[in-house]
């Protein structure tokens, strides 16, 4: 198994990551008792080493739901029949995961309203004021 990358943000270590396999459920027939295509792969992030204590501060918060009391996250994957396509589309799963965990937005810079904006508002409320002002001067 290869080392995972996460770019920019670090590459965790194949010795890391460990991976399981077992029999899958679903469809298959009788192969599908005797084949281990379903894959497990966990990674600790309590006690690895590829990642930086803010990240793995920030990963902890944001996965916490996905977390077990280990600091393991486990992904599983028994999409195919194929042990191999398995195990890619499992360190695609974590990748994403990660990536998004990891991802900071962008801070929103506070703006104000332009001048014609402004204008436009208060001539829609003129407008309408007006509409309600006739309504009443039926007397």
């Amino acid at each position: 198994m290869n080392d995972l990358s996460i770019p920019p943000y670090f590459t965790i270590a194949a010795c890391e990551l460990t991976t399981q396999v077992s029999t899958s459920s679903g469809a298959g027939g009788q192969h599908v008792n005797k084949t281990s295509t379903k894959v497990t792969l966990r990674w600790n992030i309590g006690t690895s080493t590829s990642i930086k204590e803010n990240q793995r501060q920030r990963l902890l918060d944001k996965l916490a739901n996905r977390i077990n009391k280990k600091k393991e996250i486990v992904v599983h994957c028994d999409q195919t029949r194929s042990q191999y396509k398995n195990h890619q589309i499992v360190r695609e799963k974590l990748l994403s995961i990660l990536q998004q965990a990891l991802h900071k937005p962008k801070k929103r810079k506070a703006t104000r309203p332009t001048k014609g904006s402004i204008e436009r508002r208060l001539k829609a409320k003129k407008k309408r004021a007006e509409v309600k002002r006739n309504r009443s001067s039926f007397d």
